[in-house]
């Protein structure tokens, strides 16, 4: 079994330079592979209709790969490496072998993705130079447990030693486990410190393969991804949880050392402290996000459910921009995006890919498992009557003058989702444009969906009188 600890490091001043020039040449050394093999891309192809009587087709050159690229290095180690359009002077020898190869696997890694595409087929983009921003982190493969000293000071403390850098001191805020032996070491450095990650393995700990659950109606719960007001998510409980909205809380201070910053000299030293204020400020806001999402994943989890149905939203066309719109001049017309991008902004303050990663690693924990399902007509029909009530996103609650009850839109979509992960979801089908129901097991759910229906709309009531600050029972 492998796990992974991140920790806070506190190295020296002395040994921070040692970091950060490791860094440097790491940065180097990727863009120096990096760009080998672009070349070797743009001189070694041409046009599939290229004729050699006509067209002039390139000597094939070999290609760079891993295994040639990392030869190299003996040879580099030898001597100092100038980089000729900064002046500096770079000494390999002074970086870890292992760090170095490494740089050689990502350079692979992600040439290999721009050509043949992962696993999948699915091709990245082109691979970008890296700036200093941009690489942050160097891996020290083949850690052994010796490289760890522990220390007795109320059990927080423990002293790593890196090769080329020496011990380095690391607080641990929860021990590691026991049994469990190094087998690499990641050191990071963010825009408030170094940290540091550590992969675990312990042999003995056989691999958890959770037994196959079926769901059922009392077993399992539908989530609503919700973007209106202070709600984050609907359940099919009959529960609303309250959203944090960290950038939208702190976006005006946000906007406000931005602005300070523009006003400074490019190239300055105010410019700068200004700017890693700014990165300072928005590690901030990623953690309170993380932390918060963390939090409402265990209060999920804490329910005993062990089916999590949730929406499989294309957050990637959610947060596109709209189309440009042109008048016969070639002039830009409204189309929208100043509206658009208030939306966009707010569901990647939500992050709601982020948060279903993390309720799926939660729920792995506790034996329970997230499904994604489409939310097709989730939200516009009545989870207990096949009826189309909520065509417009304006229409929030829905009053049944039959049953005395409100219906909130976003609770209705989850019981919805836990009607589609069950199998138990109307079938519909387009008629002349309209949605049209053609089959339907409705009637069979109908008692457990106004159960919790009812739960919500008590729950509403008592919202509602303590706003007003009278009793439920004057009413």
């Amino acid at each position: 079994m492998k796990t992974s600890y991140q920790y806070r490091l506190y190295p020296s001043t002395k040994q921070k330079l040692s970091l950060n020039q490791g860094l440097r040449v790491c940065r180097y050394w990727y863009n120096r592979m990096l760009g080998e093999r672009m070349n070797w891309w743009e001189y070694n192809r041409s046009a599939v209709n290229s004729c050699p009587l006509i067209c002039h087709l390139p000597e094939l050159k070999e290609r760079p790969n891993y295994y040639n690229q990392k030869n190299q290095l003996p040879a580099i180690k030898k001597d100092l490496v100038l980089v000729k359009w900064s002046g500096e002077l770079l000494d390999f020898s002074d970086v870890y072998s292992t760090i170095l190869q490494d740089v050689c696997k990502r350079v692979d890694k992600a040439f290999e993705r721009f050509i043949k595409g992962d696993k999948n087929g699915k091709r990245s983009g082109k691979p970008r130079l890296k700036s200093e921003s941009r690489y942050r982190t160097m891996v020290f493969d083949g850690a052994k447990n010796e490289w760890l000293k522990f220390c007795t000071v109320n059990g927080r403390w423990l002293y790593l030693r890196l090769p080329k850098i020496g011990l380095v001191k690391v607080r641990t805020h929860r021990p590691i486990l026991d049994g469990f032996n190094l087998k690499q070491v990641s050191v990071t450095k963010k825009s408030d410190g170094w940290y540091v990650s550590f992969i675990l393995d312990n042999p003995s700990v056989p691999d958890f393969t959770p037994d196959k659950i079926v769901p059922t109606w009392d077993n399992s719960m539908g989530l609503d991804a919700v973007l209106h007001e202070d709600v984050y998510l609907a359940t099919s409980e009959g529960e609303s949880l309250p959203s944090l909205k960290p950038l939208r809380k702190n976006i005006d201070r946000l906007g406000k050392l931005q602005t300070k910053r523009n006003s400074k000299k490019k190239g300055s030293r105010r410019r700068r402290k200004l700017a890693k204020r700014e990165a300072r400020f928005r590690e901030r806001i990623a953690k309170s996000r993380q932390d918060f999402q963390y939090k409402t994943a265990h209060k999920l989890v804490r329910t005993g459910k062990k089916v999590f149905f949730c929406e499989d939203l294309n957050l990637k066309g959610l947060t596109k921009r709209n189309a440009p719109k042109q008048d016969g001049d070639g002039k830009n017309l409204p189309n929208g995006q100043s509206a658009k991008s208030g939306l966009n902004k707010s569901w990647l303050d939500a992050a709601f890919g982020q948060f279903f990663s993390t309720l799926s690693y939660i729920a792995a924990k506790a034996g329970a498992v997230v499904v994604e399902k489409n939310p097709a007509y989730t939200s516009q029909i009545l989870c207990y009557r096949d009826e189309f009530i909520f065509t417009d996103c304006s229409i929030r609650k829905y009053w049944d003058e039959l049953l005395k009850i409100w219906v909130d839109r976003d609770i209705n979509a989850a019981i919805n989702l836990k009607r589609v992960g069950l199998d138990v979801f109307p079938t519909i089908k387009r008629r002349r444009g309209n949605p049209v129901v053609v089959s339907s097991t409705t009637n069979s759910t109908s008692k457990e969906v106004l159960t919790a229906l009812f739960k919500a709309s008590e729950a509403h009531a008592v919202r509602v009188t303590a706003a007003l600050g009278t009793s439920p029972r004057l009413q």
